[in-house]
């Protein structure tokens, strides 16, 4: 804080609305730590993923790792278009922010309870306090920014008035879990979009593809993790060490291979709308969704490969290379607009993501997945670089077809 400004701006600032176009905005130390805590929901729920494939129930686990990603992202993502719209850094601002991180704690400790019980009593409770806690800062930010009040009301009212149906959720039967489940998930993603149906928030544009590079970072650190686990598996375990190489090495291939394709993107030039942002931020639930469980994925085969689990060599191989091409299709339909290069993507994306289904019936299908993505990467760099020169030779600024 700057030696000028009074003292007690420190405890508390005005919640105005920051500048969509102000300059250097980058994520702040307290975003950093709030992603971190995140961590643990996102390994919570990937490693329960992980147990009922293990376990053959499979409906029941792709169903379940839904419904507790879901409340993973949608907390995660709120904080975020808030705080780039809103962030004060102020001593309530931070409070009611550590509060949020208390939440998300909460809900990491129940992630493997809801998806392996059905029991979301203790995921729903973490869940709420971070929503309501949300809640707060949307009346802060009402009170403070006049010109934006009935949309911040209309957050806060939303939000607050969705949470009492999780709660009453809890105590209704089981055989409505389902169905209440989609209709409280309807109400909470139309809130966005009802409340900024007028005026809309000033969120800034590069903030936030930062902010959702960031949880991209976390959600492939999953295969990180399990690649580390295929190491520690092949040191303590008599499993064919040539069968636990190849998946090291196609783990690691398919996971720089989704780094470098998400990152090859440049998505603020895509955000230019209420609608194209809420296309692109409820699409990546979807990203970050499949990114995570690609890593469950890696860590079933290293499990299978070792003798444990009770399912088939085609479903352990399907448990990976799914999300994989869930991610890469994704990541495509979201940035289409911005990637390159042009056209011959449009047949180049669709190809790999068949060729990687295809993986599931190969011998090695991780290595051979790792492989396919690599070549991905390298065909579209080549391409790209043929592109730049056909436009160079040319003198247009359009891409070569």
């Amino acid at each position: 804080m700057s030696s000028s400004s009074p003292a007690p701006s420190f405890w508390h600032r005005p919640m105005v609305a920051r500048r969509a176009d102000e300059q250097h905005r980058a994520s702040t130390m307290l975003e950093l730590f709030f992603d971190l805590c995140f961590v643990a929901a996102v390994a919570q729920a990937a490693s329960a993923f992980e147990h009922e494939l293990a376990s053959g129930r499979i409906g029941h686990g792709v169903l379940g790792y839904a419904m507790v990603f879901f409340a993973i992202w949608w907390a995660w993502m709120n904080f975020t278009w808030f705080a780039s719209a809103y962030d004060t850094d102020d001593v309530p601002y931070r409070l009611l922010t550590l509060v949020q991180i208390t939440g998300a704690l909460v809900l990491a400790a129940g992630a493997a309870d809801a998806l392996e019980h059905e029991d979301f009593t203790v995921i729903t409770w973490g869940y709420v306090i971070m929503r309501l806690a949300m809640v707060t800062q949307w009346l802060r930010a009402a009170r403070s920014d006049p010109g934006r009040r009935r949309t911040c009301l209309n957050y806060a009212a939303g939000i607050f008035l969705v949470q009492i149906g999780w709660v009453v959720r809890l105590a209704l039967p089981g055989s409505l879990g389902l169905v209440t489940f989609a209709v409280l998930v309807l109400a909470e993603i139309a809130v966005p979009a009802l409340a900024e149906r007028k005026t809309t928030t000033t969120w800034h544009p590069h903030h936030i593809a930062e902010r959702y590079g960031l949880f991209t970072l976390i959600v492939l650190g999953e295969s990180i993790t399990a690649d580390t686990g295929a190491v520690r598996t092949a040191l303590d375990t008599h499993a064919e060490l040539g069968d636990l190489a190849a998946l090291v090495v196609g783990g690691v291939l398919t996971v720089f291979a989704l780094w470098w394709l998400y990152f090859a993107q440049h998505a603020p030039q895509l955000l230019t709308s209420l609608r194209t942002a809420l296309l692109w931020g409820y699409g990546h639930y979807f990203v970050f969704a499949s990114a995570a469980a690609v890593g469950a994925g890696l860590a079933l085969n290293v499990a299978h490969t070792a003798g444990h689990g009770h399912i088939s060599d085609r479903t352990a191989a399907a448990a990976y290379t799914v999300p994989v091409a869930v991610f890469i299709t994704l990541v495509r339909l979201l940035h289409h607009r911005s990637a390159s290069p042009g056209r011959a993507a449009n047949v180049l994306h669709p190809a790999a993501v068949l060729a990687v289904l295809a993986a599931t019936f190969t011998p090695s299908p991780i290595l051979t997945t790792g492989i396919i993505t690599a070549l991905l990467i390298a065909t579209t760099l080549l391409l790209t670089a043929r592109d730049a020169a056909a436009r160079e030779s040319d003198g247009s600024g359009e891409p070569a077809s």
